[in-house]
Parts: structure tokens; C-alpha cells; sequence
């Protein structure tokens, strides 16, 4: 188990610091501060003097059965003074259901916590792409600093995971996360899930004296990585083998391979001949460059670097370079003996190669806890911005904040929703995966592909809206808004391409038929969850019998043109099974709150993240049979009513993300100063 120590001295510092120390316990200690007067949030003094400015300008009377937030808010807010309040309460009960479900909160994720918090985390302005791409490493060096033993972190999911969560909201994402990832799980990880490693010295590795990369992809073999073209021929001279790349489309595409942040080794997937015999893909450990460049036989050519993603990406290809026998990663899915005899427990080479490469797996995981992270902290800055950025109200002389208008909160609560069933179904494939056996491995393997797909497109949609809700504010790159849908593209690639993962995933899943929908489904309520969750597991029930059908009455003799006809359901039905999976971790973290206010919180969450996956899908549920007009007609109702009864608790959604206030204040736009708010050091 890797331990991470951090020092007193490593607390926040500044003028702030006394408050810091005190937000830096998070809502399970302290709850979110309340804002001053000029600060005030939808659910504080702007709105409670003027009732029913939720609504675009025409004030509107609150039914007495349905009262005002404003009126609401006020009430919940009024408390003695030391004592928490209730929206302080529900924060803490959220913020346990997201990070400490297992009991293990202080383990896996108040390091992270901590240690991003550090000034040495924060936004430097004027730094040129490669400054910023070095910058990557160092904080690459602070994160090893803070670990007791760098093997264990590779081995152990939950708190790798948890890595990526934290670290995808420093600087917008892309750099930390990136060099974190390859080094921590594709590299040492590779090494470790290989029976042989047990024999090898990595602590040039451990210590980052050498940094680990991976290079599987090709400039001609992305997605098709099984026919990747680079060879290792074995030397039977040396017991050695000869790395080389046969052309420039088997140049290895896109790894980190320049001396940038100090010398690298790789993990190279390469195609393992001997006697001119293939034996499928394998890996090879194999040193890079040193502090000078690359060394012998090594070719590496940079690639044009992003600003938004600033890492050493690079082309990189390899001219007979002789590697030594131990170069050669081996387990029982083939060994190589001194004499050349190759022996696998594996008879098919595809299998070897997934073998070799199953990092991948755990790689997934780690993107979609990248984009839950950076979905969260998107989220939480642009509601804390939209509770201070204020707006003209309905009468000349009131000013309300941006978040008091239906037409911005409702589509950020949607995104909130959606982030909550995002994170709790990370939660549950993360606590799978580590206890998973090999009968389950398929299964899990699968799900955690279509949870890594789902996941990363949610963040992107989730970026984007809260950057827009920031208007010009977000388009600063201080802001780290800007930064986040671009880290997030990253992600939707990294580990395979979203569509092909589906497509695989989608096409597995047709030999599985759903299950059915659970009996006690509760009134068919459109703001009942287990109403709504069964009528999402009825339309996976449909497209997975349209995709069957078109791939019973498909062209004969012709597999492509059969999956052509069913792709498209079965496509649909792996995205609905992905969310209905997302829904079942929100029910069951729901099963786990006790009857009061975080209950009904999470309750209305749970039915605003269902509503908003049925309703493109709710002419298919009518035709079905299992919904009447009424209820297509009461759609947009039933989001409004959830909308308003969501709205006072928007911020405190946000506040249960927990994030450390040195993060967050050190953003422009969430200053008060109107120098800072400019945040004009390096607009793009």
C-alpha cells in the first residue's frame, strides 16, 4: 500500500491562510463558507429581498404548496450562531457518498487533496508551450516526493484513480495528468503485471532518476494495434534482440519521448520474430535518451506542442537497436528459453497481445476518473461564479446573480446530475476492478470500456457548458476553464478511441440479452427514480431487440454488411446499458442516506439525471407501451419542478466536491479584485 506523507510546512500559506486551514477539512469537517452580501448566491440576501426573480424579468408569485428557494433558503439559513446549518449538513452527507463509501477517504483521496492544494499547483502565467510541458515534470517530481513507495501506487486502482481525479483540475488538466498516467500505470504497471519483474531493479524508475514512457500506437496503426509493424528479431548470438522500425508508418506516434523533464526508458510493443517466426506482439523495456538526447539507434522527432496539453508528444522509431535478452517482458503468455524455444500458456497471438497490453484496462479507468475530476471542478467554478457575477434583475435598482435565471442554473443542475452518476458509477467499476477474478474479468473488462466512453463524452458536453456559463471569463486560460474540454478530448482518444470501444463493447453485448426491469418499480411517477430506472432499462430492452433483428434479417453471406444494419441499435443500447449502470450507483448510494434533507437532495438528483437520459427516448417508450401521453407531455414539467426544488441546494451540490479553497481562490474570476479579475497574463 503506497503511503504519502505530507508536512506541516506543505499547509496553504498566504493571506488567506487562516481560512484556508479551516476549508481545507472539506465539508465532512467544516461545511462551505457563506458569501458576503456583495457574494450573494441565488439561496442568500440578493434573492431573499426580491421573490420570484428566478424566472426571467415579470416577477412570479410562489404557490403556497411549492414556496420560493429564496424563501427556503432564507429559512434554511437561519441558525445560531457556531452552530452548522442544514445546507452545511448535506454537503458533508453528499461529500461522504462521493469519496468515502469504502471507509477509505483518507487514504486515497486526502493526499491528492493536499497536495494540489500547494502554491507550487497554481496557474503560472507567461510560460511558453515547452515551459509549460517541463512544468508537467515537476509536478510530476512533487507527486513521487509525496509517495512512500511508487510500485504500490501502480498496483493499487483506487488510489491511482484517485491521482487522475485530482490531478485533472490543476492548470485546466492535460500535462500532470498525462506524464502521471504513462509513467505510474502504462509503465510501471506494464512492468509489474509481468511475472518476471520481481527480478528487476526499477528504482531509476521509482526515484524518476529515469522517466517511463509507452509506445504501442503507430502513425499507420491506431486503432488496429494488432497489426502493428515493429519488430524485435531475436539475436541468437546474443540472446539478445534487434528493435527496428521497417518504415515511417510504424514510427511510434504520439509518446513523450524527448529528453524534456530528464531522461526516458520506454515499454515498446513490437512484434517478437524468431527465426523468422512470429510470435504476436510483445513488450520490450528499452532506454530512450539520456540528458544529451537520444541515444544510439533512436530517432525522435517532436511533434508541435499544445498549449492546452502540454506534453513532449513526440515520433519516435528505431534503427536496429540491440536490446538485451532481459529487455523482454515475459510472463506465462510466452517465454522466451536461452536457446530461442518460445513457450505460451496462450496458442493465439491476439490473445498474447491483449495480454501484454492489459494495462489498458486500468488506463480506462484512469481516464474516466480524469474526466469526473475535471467535469467536477468545471461545475464547482462556474456555479461559485454564478453565485458572485451579478446581473440586472427585474427592477432598475436590484442587481441578482447569473445563477438566480432558470436558463443558467437548469442546465447547470442537469450537468451536476449527471456528474454525480458519473462519479458513483466510477466508484463501483474502480471497487470492482480491485477485487475482480478471472470468471468476471470479461464482463468488467467490457463495462469499464462503455463507462470509460460515456464518461469522457459526458465531460465534454459538462466543460463546455460550464465554460459558456463563465462567458469571456472562461476563455482565460487562469481560469483553467478553457483548459478542461481539450484535456477532456485527450481522454476520449487515450486507452482506445471512444466509438471503437463502444462498437466492440456493443457488438460483445448483443450475446447478452439485459435484464429485466425490476418488479417493484415504484408509482409511474415522472419524478419517482425507480419509476424512471425502469423505463430507462425498457429502452435498453428495445434497441437490444432491434439490433438483434437487424442482424437476423441482414444480407446473407455478409458479416460487414449485417453489423452495418445493427450497429446503430446496438450502439444505442450500449450507451443506454452505460447509463443505466450510472443510475444504478446513484440508487444505491441513494439506498445508503437516511430519510431527511441529503435524501430528498439526492433523491431529486437521481430523477433529474433519469429524466434527462429518457427524453430523447421517449417516442420509443410510447409506442412501447410503457408510457401514456400524459406522461411525454409531463417531460418538461417534471425537469422544471426538479429544477426549481434543486436550485437552493445548487451550490451546495458543488460544495460537496470538496475541493481545497487554496485551488479555487487562486482563479481570477472567482476574485473580487477587478485588477485580478482581468486574468489577462496570457490570454491566447
Amino acid at each position: 500500500m503506497a503511503l504519502l506523507a505530507f508536512h506541516n510546512t506543505e499547509r496553504p500559506t498566504g493571506p488567506q491562510g487562516a481560512d484556508r486551514d479551516r476549508e481545507e477539512a472539506g465539508p465532512e469537517e467544516a461545511g462551505p463558507q457563506q458569501a458576503g452580501p456583495e457574494e450573494a448566491g441565488p439561496q442568500q440576501s440578493a434573492l431573499a429581498e426580491q421573490p420570484g426573480e428566478t424566472s426571467p424579468p415579470g416577477p412570479v408569485a410562489a404557490s403556497p404548496a411549492r414556496p420560493s428557494p429564496e424563501a427556503s433558503a432564507a429559512a434554511r439559513n437561519r441558525r445560531p450562531e457556531g452552530t452548522a446549518g442544514p445546507e452545511e449538513a448535506i454537503a458533508r452527507a453528499l461529500a461522504r457518498l462521493l469519496f468515502d463509501q469504502d471507509g477509505d477517504r483518507e487514504r486515497v483521496h486526502a493526499p491528492w487533496r493536499r497536495l494540489i492544494a500547494q502554491d507550487a499547483f497554481r496557474h503560472r502565467p507567461g510560460l511558453t508551450p515547452r515551459q509549460r510541458a517541463a512544468q508537467s515534470y515537476t509536478w510530476l517530481r512533487l507527486v513521487n516526493d509525496a509517495l512512500d513507495d511508487p510500485l504500490s501506487l501502480a498496483t493499487d486502482p483506487a488510489l491511482l484513480t484517485a491521482l487522475h481525479e485530482w490531478a485533472a483540475i490543476v492548470d485546466g488538466g492535460g500535462g500532470l495528468t498525462t506524464v502521471a498516467s504513462i509513467h505510474y500505470n502504462l509503465f510501471l504497471g506494464s512492468i509489474l503485471d509481468h511475472a518476471d519483474h520481481t527480478s528487476r531493479d526499477l528504482s531509476e524508475f521509482t526515484s524518476l532518476r529515469r522517466v517511463g514512457t509507452f509506445l504501442c500506437t503507430e502513425l499507420d496503426h491506431g486503432n488496429d494495434a494488432t497489426a502493428l509493424e515493429t519488430t524485435a528479431r531475436h539475436d541468437p548470438a546474443t540472446g539478445g534482440f534487434v528493435l527496428h522500425t521497417p518504415h515511417p508508418g510504424a514510427a511510434k506516434f504520439m509518446p513523450n519521448t524527448s529528453s524534456l523533464g530528464g531522461p526516458k526508458a520506454a515499454v515498446v510493443a513490437a512484434r517478437l520474430l524468431v527465426d523468422d517466426r512470429d510470435h504476436g506482439i510483445f513488450l520490450f523495456l528499452t532506454p530512450l535518451t539520456d540528458r544529451d538526447g537520444p541515444l544510439p539507434h533512436v530517432t525522435v522527432e517532436p511533434l508541435p506542442l499544445r498549449p492546452n496539453a502540454p506534453v513532449d508528444h513526440c515520433l519516435t522509431s528505431f534503427d536496429h537497436l540491440p536490446l538485451p535478452g532481459r529487455s523482454l517482458l515475459q510472463g506465462e503468455h510466452g517465454r522466451l528459453g536461452p536457446d530461442g524455444a518460445f513457450a505460451s500458456s496462450l496458442g493465439n497471438r491476439r490473445k498474447r497481445f491483449l495480454t501484454s497490453i492489459a494495462r489498458v484496462t486500468a488506463g480506462k479507468l484512469c481516464m474516466s476518473a480524469a474526466a469526473v475530476g475535471a467535469s467536477r471542478a468545471a461545475l464547482a467554478i462556474a456555479v461559485r461564479y454564478g453565485d458572485r457575477r451579478l446581473v440586472s434583475g427585474s427592477r432598475p435598482d436590484r442587481r441578482i446573480p447569473v445563477n438566480a435565471h432558470r436558463t443558467h442554473h437548469g442546465r447547470l443542475l442537469q450537468a451536476v446530475a449527471t456528474v454525480y452518476a458519473m462519479t458513483l458509477l466510477h466508484r463501483s467499476l474502480t471497487a470492482a476492478w480491485t477485487r475482480h477474478t478471472a470468471d468476471d474479468r470479461d464482463r468488467l473488462e467490457r463495462l469499464i470500456a462503455l463507462a470509460k466512453a460515456w464518461t469522457t463524452w459526458q465531460a465534454r458536453t459538462i466543460a463546455l457548458e460550464a465554460r459558456e456559463r463563465c462567458g469571456a471569463q472562461g476563455l482565460l486560460p487562469a481560469n483553467h476553464l478553457a483548459g478542461f474540454p481539450e484535456y477532456i478530448e485527450g481522454t476520449i482518444t487515450a486507452e482506445g478511441d471512444n466509438l471503437l470501444i463502444s462498437t466492440k463493447a456493443a457488438a460483445e453485448l448483443l450475446h447478452h440479452p439485459p435484464t429485466s426491469p425490476v418488479a417493484d418499480q415504484g408509482p409511474p411517477h415522472l419524478t419517482e427514480p425507480r419509476f424512471l430506472r425502469n423505463l430507462l432499462a425498457h429502452t435498453e430492452q428495445a434497441f437490444h431487440a432491434q439490433a438483434r433483428s437487424a442482424l437476423r434479417s441482414g444480407p446473407a453471406h455478409d458479416p460487414q454488411g449485417r453489423w452495418n444494419s445493427a450497429s446503430g441499435p446496438a450502439l444505442q443500447r450500449a450507451h443506454v446499458h452505460t447509463a443505466l449502470q450510472a443510475a444504478d450507483a446513484l440508487l444505491a448510494a441513494l439506498a445508503q442516506t437516511v430519510d431527511g434533507p441529503a435524501h430528498d437532495v439526492l433523491r431529486e438528483l437521481a430523477a433529474l439525471f433519469l429524466l434527462g437520459q429518457l427524453a430523447p427516448h421517449t417516442g420509443l417508450l410510447l409506442a412501447d407501451g410503457h408510457i401514456g401521453a400524459h406522461h411525454v407531455h409531463g417531460f418538461p414539467a417534471a425537469i422544471d419542478d426538479l429544477t426549481h426544488r434543486l436550485q437552493p441546494h445548487l451550490t451546495t451540490l458543488t460544495s460537496a466536491f470538496d475541493h481545497p479553497s487554496a485551488y479555487l481562490d487562486a482563479l481570477p474570476l472567482l476574485q473580487g479584485d477587478a485588477e485580478r479579475q482581468r486574468g489577462t497574463d496570457d490570454v491566447p
